[in-house]
C-alpha cells in the first residue's frame, strides 16, 4: 500500500492521557485569570457564560472526534481539512492553528512564571524561558514521558479544584442565600443577551485545547474508542469545575472587586478555606495554578510541534521536520517550536496577541464541520471512522452558524488579525507548497459529478490508515478464517479465468443467493482501491452479495502459480500468482469489507508470506498462521499435560473464559465443526479465538505452566 507515513510515532497514549491532555490544555487561565475580567461584559451571569461556551464548542468536538478516527495522524486539524478540503485550506488551517496555539501556549508560560515569582525572586520572563527548555526537553525523551507529567499534574489541579468546589458549596449554602443573591447575584444580566454572548466569545478560549488530542491522535492506542471517550469525558470534567468555580467566585467576592480581580481564585480561596490553614490554602491555590499553566504549556508544546512534522510530511514545509528521534518524537519541530515560543516570551506581549489569535479558531471550527459534510458526501469508502457526529448534519450545521456569530462578536482587531493569517497563509501556499501538492481534498471526491478531478491516492491513503488502525471489536475476521475453504493446487496448472469461475462455483454452491456469473463479474470488477491491493504473488478477489450473512473466504495456493494476465484490468501486472485470497461480503456493509480487505493486507506483508504459507499442507495450521495474534491459542491434548482433563468430554461441559469459543478440532486429517456435544479424544488438536484477555487465560492455564 502506498501512503505509509515516514518517521512513524509510537503508539503510547491511552485514555487517561488522551483525558489529561485535552484537560490539561484547557484548564489555566480561563480559571485562574479571566472569570472577573469576563464579568464587566455581562455581570454575575459571567458563570452562564462558561455554560454556553462548552455547549457552542461541542459541535467542533464531536465533528473532529469523527475525523481524527478516521485519520489517526499528527497534525491536528491541519491534516484533517487537508485530506477533506484539500491542500489550500490544509495550509491556511495548519498555519493558523499552529500560531494560535503556540501564543496561547507561551501565554501559559508566562503565567507560569508570574505564579513561580510569588516563591522566586526572578524575572518573570527567564522563569518562563528555563520552563520552557524544561518542556523541551520532556517532549523529546517521549510521549510517554510528557504525558506522565501532564497526567500528574493534570489531577493534582483537578484535586484542588474539586475541593474548592466542595468546600465552596458548603459556603454558599450556610451563608443568607437572600442577601447573597440581592448584593453578588441581582441584577444577572448587566447588559442583557448581547453581553452574554460577547462574554461567551470571550471565554470561549477557555475550551480551546479540548479538541488538541486530535494533533496526537497517530501516538493514541485504539484511537476509535480513546480519542472520542478521552475528549467527552475531559469536557465534561472541565464544564463541572469552570461553571461550579466561577459561581463560587461570583457568589462570594463582591462584584466591584470581581470586575477588577486578576485573581479570584485567590480571593475567593480565602472565603473558602476555613478548615485549612491559610498558608496551606494558599500554597494549594498557587500550586493548582502552576500546575493548570503547566499542563497547558507541556501539552501546548506537545500537540504544537505535531503540526510542522505533519506538513513537512506532505511537502507544506521543509523536509526537516520530519525527523523522528531515537526516542520515537519530532525533535527538530519541538526545537523548532520551542525556539518560536522563547522568542515570543522575550520580543512580544504575549498576552494582547493570545486574545487576538484566539478568534482564528472560531474559523478553524467553522472549517471541520464543514469537513465532515464533505467527508461524508465524497462516498470515499474507505473513509471509516470508528466514531460517527450525531445528529447529522444539523449538529455541523449548527456548529457552522455559531461559529459566524461568535467571530462577529469576537471584535474587529481579533478579526483582522485573523484575516492577517489567511493571507499570509495563502501566500504560503502559493509560493511554496502549491509547488509541492500532488493531491487534491475529499471535496473533489464530493464535486466529482461536476466534472471535477478526484484525487485517488486519497482512497489509497485512507486504505492504509484503516489497516494500520485493525480490525473493529465484532469484526468477524476470525470466524471468516477458521470456516475458510481452501484449496491446494500443488502441480495442477489452471488459468486464471477457469480458477475464478471454479471458485465462484464453489462459493455461489455453498451461498444460494448469488449466481455463479455474478460471482465471476464481481471478482473480476476493477474498482479505485485495487492499486492499493497489490503484493507481488499474492492476489486479492473480492465481491459483493445482497444475500449473504457473514464473510466467507475461499483460500488458493499454487505450487507452480497462476499467470493473472494485465487485460483483467490493472489491478496487478503480468505476475505469476501463487496465492489467492477470494473475498465475499454483504453489499450493505462495504466498510466491513474494507476492514477485513485491510486485515489481510496486513497478514501478506509479512516476511516471506508466500513462501511459508505454500510450504503448509495442513488446513489447520494454514488457519492458524492466518490468525496469528494475541487472539487464538491451540491444545492438544495429551496424556499426563495440562490438557489431560479435557479428553473425553463434551464441548459443552468444559468452562472456558465467557470472552472465548472453540473455532474447530482437528482429529487426525479431518477438520471438525465443533458442537457442543462434540467429544473430545486424546491426540485432538482444538484452536480457540477471542479476546487477547481470555487467551492470555487459557496460555497461562495450559501452555505457560507445562512449559515451567
Amino acid at each position: 500500500m502506498s501512503a505509509k507515513p515516514k518517521n512513524k510515532l509510537n503508539k503510547e497514549l491511552g485514555l487517561v492521557d488522551v483525558f489529561a491532555l485535552s484537560t490539561g490544555a484547557m484548564i489555566s487561565s480561563g480559571f485562574f485569570l479571566l472569570p472577573g475580567l469576563a464579568s464587566q461584559y455581562t455581570g454575575p451571569s459571567v458563570f452562564i457564560s462558561y455554560l454556553l461556551a462548552a455547549i457552542l464548542i461541542l459541535p467542533a468536538m464531536l465533528s473532529i472526534a469523527e475525523l481524527a478516527t478516521a485519520l489517526p495522524r499528527s497534525g491536528g486539524v491541519y491534516f484533517l481539512l487537508d485530506r477533506s478540503l484539500g491542500p489550500m485550506m490544509g495550509t491556511v488551517g495548519g498555519i493558523g492553528a499552529y500560531f494560535s496555539l503556540v501564543l496561547k501556549t507561551s501565554f501559559a508560560l508566562v503565567g507560569i512564571g508570574a505564579y513561580t515569582a510569588l516563591f522566586f525572586d526572578f524575572p518573570i520572563r527567564i522563569i518562563a524561558v528555563v520552563l520552557t527548555l524544561l518542556f523541551m526537553f520532556i517532549n523529546i525523551m517521549g510521549s510517554k514521558k510528557t504525558t506522565k507529567l501532564q497526567n500528574f499534574l493534570v489531577f493534582f489541579l483537578i484535586g484542588v479544584m474539586v475541593l474548592f468546589l466542595v468546600e465552596g458549596f458548603r459556603t454558599i449554602f450556610g451563608l443568607n442565600l437572600q442577601e447573597t443573591v440581592t448584593d453578588n447575584l441581582t441584577p444577572l444580566f448587566s447588559n442583557g443577551f448581547a453581553g452574554l454572548i460577547s462574554t461567551t466569545a470571550f471565554v470561549y478560549v477557555s475550551y480551546l485545547g479540548l479538541t488538541e488530542a486530535a494533533s496526537v491522535a497517530e501516538e493514541v492506542k485504539n484511537p476509535e474508542r480513546n480519542i472520542p471517550l478521552g475528549m467527552i469525558l475531559s469536557l465534561i470534567v472541565t464544564t463541572i469545575l469552570y461553571v461550579g468555580g466561577v459561581f463560587i467566585m461570583v457568589s462570594l467576592i463582591p462584584k466591584g472587586e470581581f470586575i477588577i480581580d486578576k485573581t479570584p481564585v485567590w480571593t475567593a480561596g480565602h472565603a473558602v478555606f476555613k478548615i485549612i490553614p491559610t498558608k496551606i490554602a494558599g500554597i494549594l491555590i498557587i500550586g493548582a495554578a502552576i500546575a493548570a499553566f503547566a499542563t497547558t504549556a507541556n501539552g501546548g508544546l506537545m500537540s504544537a510541534s505535531r503540526y510542522p512534522m505533519a506538513m513537512a510530511r506532505d511537502k507544506v514545509l521543509p523536509s526537516v521536520f520530519t525527523h523522528v528521534g531515537k526516542y520515537k518524537t519530532p525533535v527538530y519541530s519541538i526545537i523548532a517550536t520551542s525556539a518560536v515560543m522563547l522568542l515570543l516570551i522575550l520580543t512580544v506581549n504575549v498576552e494582547d496577541i493570545a486574545k487576538m489569535a484566539g478568534a482564528f479558531k472560531f474559523i478553524i471550527f467553522f472549517l471541520v464541520n464543514f469537513a465532515v459534510i464533505v467527508m461524508r458526501n465524497s462516498k470515499i469508502e474507505s473513509y471509516d471512522p470508528g466514531y460517527h457526529s450525531p445528529f447529522y448534519p444539523w449538529m455541523q450545521i449548527f456548529g457552522m452558524v455559531t461559529s459566524v456569530i461568535l467571530i462577529a462578536y469576537a471584535g474587529w482587531i481579533p478579526i483582522l488579525f485573523s484575516a492577517a493569517i489567511v493571507a499570509f497563509a495563502m501566500l504560503w501556499y502559493r509560493y511554496y507548497s502549491r509547488k509541492n501538492a500532488k493531491r487534491e481534498g475529499a471535496i473533489y471526491h464530493w464535486f466529482a459529478l461536476l466534472g471535477q478531478k478526484q484525487h485517488v491516492g486519497l482512497e489509497n491513503e485512507l486504505l492504509f490508515i484503516l489497516k494500520e488502525k485493525g480490525l473493529r471489536d465484532g469484526d468477524p475476521f476470525d470466524e471468516m478464517v477458521v470456516h475458510a475453504q481452501v484449496t491446494r493446487l500443488e502441480s495442477n496448472k489452471i488459468s486464471f479465468k477457469d480458477l475464478v469461475s471454479k471458485v465462484s462455483a464453489d462459493l455461489s454452491s455453498k451461498h444460494e443467493g448469488s449466481s455463479h456469473q455474478d460471482l465471476v463479474n464481481e471478482f473480476l470488477q476493477v474498482t479505485n482501491i485495487d492499486p492499493a491491493l497489490v503484493i507481488p504473488r499474492v492476489s486479492i478477489l473480492y465481491g459483493k452479495s445482497d444475500t449473504l450473512q457473514n464473510p466467507m473466504l475461499h483460500i488458493v495456493t499454487s505450487n507452480v502459480g497462476v499467470e493473472k494476465p494485465v487485460e483483467k484490468g490493472e489491478i496487478s501486472s503480468e505476475d505469476n500468482i501463487r496465492v489467492f485470497f477470494f473475498l465475499l461480503n454483504r453489499t450493505d456493509n462495504p466498510k466491513l469489507q474494507l476492514r477485513i480487505l485491510s486485515r489481510l493486507m496486513d497478514i501478506v506483508e509479512r516476511k516471506q508470506f508466500v513462501e511459508h504459507i505454500c510450504a503448509i499442507s495442513n488446513e489447520r495450521e494454514m488457519k492458524e498462521y492466518l490468525l496469528h495474534n494475541d487472539r487464538y491459542i491451540t491444545l492438544e491434548l495429551i496424556t499426563n499435560t495440562t490438557t489431560e482433563h479435557l479428553i473425553n468430554k463434551m464441548l459443552k461441559e468444559i468452562r472456558f473464559p465467557q470472552d472465548v469459543l472453540v473455532a474447530m478440532v482437528q482429529r487426525k486429517e479431518t477438520i471438525l465443526t465443533p458442537r457442543g456435544d462434540t467429544l473430545l479424544l486424546e491426540g485432538d488438536i482444538v484452536t480457540i479465538i477471542g479476546e487477547p484477555k481470555g487467551v492470555k487465560t487459557l496460555f497461562e492455564k495450559y501452555i505457560h505452566i507445562s512449559n515451567e
